[in-house]
């Protein structure tokens, strides 16, 4: 069932009921192959199964006309939504699953079946393949090619209008064995705290920034730019404060133009597992109820944080330079529900695995004051985190 070419009045009516559940379970061991999973923390949701296929911005408009039943005890907020990990720079859609179990920040949990829905019932086997125990790194972009780019990047900076530019560079790991992706994904929710590990169809990482968030008419972005090893050298850098606030001033504008009361609070450190960004949190309200969270994401992608100033300038030179395409890397990854609330990363830390290949991205803000084997190192930094998941003894 597709409804992104379609008139969704001319679909079959869907119905969906949620029922409250013991949350004593590791969501993580209820991930289906090829399903979905958002981790935040001890709470989330993963789900299995395709009851529909719809485009972003039809994602609300769908599951309004999903019929729900809710037991009395189910948690606020547990219903159907739409998930999914869209690419970069492409249109993409998303998914309705068939069954969604999920648990929210108090404890409570709940599971949501679409009716008349096939779906796996989400579970791991007791019998699992063994771990892939060889692999071959390879990079696709060389040191001298690396240096290459950025300094092409920094001649069209200094010609103007380009203020940043993202340039990212990509690794192939080929294992011995497929890799196991729920082990990956509870590798990730170990050694990343802080971070929302997620899962889409074989596309997996760890994310720490934040694209957007909508409950109700509270709006929440935190944009991340500026990088490093020392959080008080990161919070002393002239050449970090100016690649973070040409984001923050693109964050704020874009917002204004579809909220009201548009409070940006920072920059702070925020100190990770591998390194350290500046992080300011945006706050705002949504003036009009008929705002989705799929209107804000589309409203907000690509940011300067992943893409560059002016965007379109960006996205050109990304287009010119960068010799492997993004795919989901660096997309909006995330989910809405039936109110048009939702929440999105972006899709950083993360990779895609096909059997036994998996491709990872990092990439770095280049500006005038940059340095191209810095910014190198800074991409191995941003490497480490996928690089550790896949490749273990």
């Amino acid at each position: 069932m597709t409804t992104s070419n379609v008139s969704l009045r001319s679909q079959p009516r869907l119905a969906a009921r949620s029922f409250a559940i013991d949350g004593r379970f590791d969501l993580l061991d209820l991930y289906a192959d090829n399903g979905f999973a958002w981790i935040d923390g001890d709470h989330g949701f993963v789900a299995s199964g395709v009851a529909a296929v719809v485009a972003l911005e039809h994602a609300a408009e769908l599951l309004a006309t999903i019929g729900h039943w809710a037991g009395a005890d189910v948690p606020a907020g547990a219903g159907p939504r739409a998930v999914g990990a869209l690419p970069f720079a492409a249109p993409g859609e998303l998914v309705v699953p068939a069954v969604i179990v999920g648990r929210d920040s108090h404890g409570r949990a709940w599971r949501t079946v679409i009716d008349d829905v096939d779906a796996p019932y989400p579970v791991r086997s007791a019998t699992r393949e063994p771990e892939p125990s060889q692999f071959g790194v390879t990079a696709t972009t060389t040191h001298a090619e690396w240096r290459s780019m950025v300094e092409h990047a920094l001649t069209r900076i200094a010609q103007e209008p380009l203020e940043k530019v993202v340039l990212a560079r990509a690794v192939r790991i080929d294992a011995d064995r497929p890799f196991d992706i729920p082990a990956i994904l509870a590798f990730l929710h170990r050694s990343q705290p802080g971070c929302v590990v997620y899962a889409d169809r074989g596309f997996v990482g760890a994310s720490p920034e934040l694209l957007v968030r909508k409950a109700g008419a509270t709006v929440t972005a935190r944009p991340l730019a500026g990088t490093g090893i020392d959080p008080a050298a990161l919070a002393r850098s002239t050449k970090d404060a100016h690649e973070h606030q040409l984001v923050v001033d693109a964050v704020v504008h874009a917002l204004q133009t579809r909220c009201g009361d548009v409070v940006a609070t920072g920059p702070a450190t925020l100190e990770l597992a591998d390194v350290a960004h500046l992080a300011t949190t945006i706050t705002a309200h949504a003036e009009s109820t008929a705002t989705t969270i799929a209107d804000l994401v589309a409203t907000l992608h690509p940011t300067p944080a992943v893409a560059g100033t002016p965007r379109e300038i960006a996205l050109e030179t990304i287009d010119a330079l960068e010799p492997v395409a993004r795919g989901r890397y660096a997309g909006p990854c995330g989910w809405i529900d039936r109110n048009g609330d939702g929440e999105f990363v972006i899709a950083l830390r993360g990779g895609e695995i096909d059997g036994v290949h998996a491709v990872i991205h990092a990439g770095a803000g280049i500006v005038s004051a940059s340095d191209p084997d810095a910014e190198w190192v800074e991409t191995q930094q941003k490497l480490t985190p996928m690089l550790q998941a896949l490749v273990r003894p």
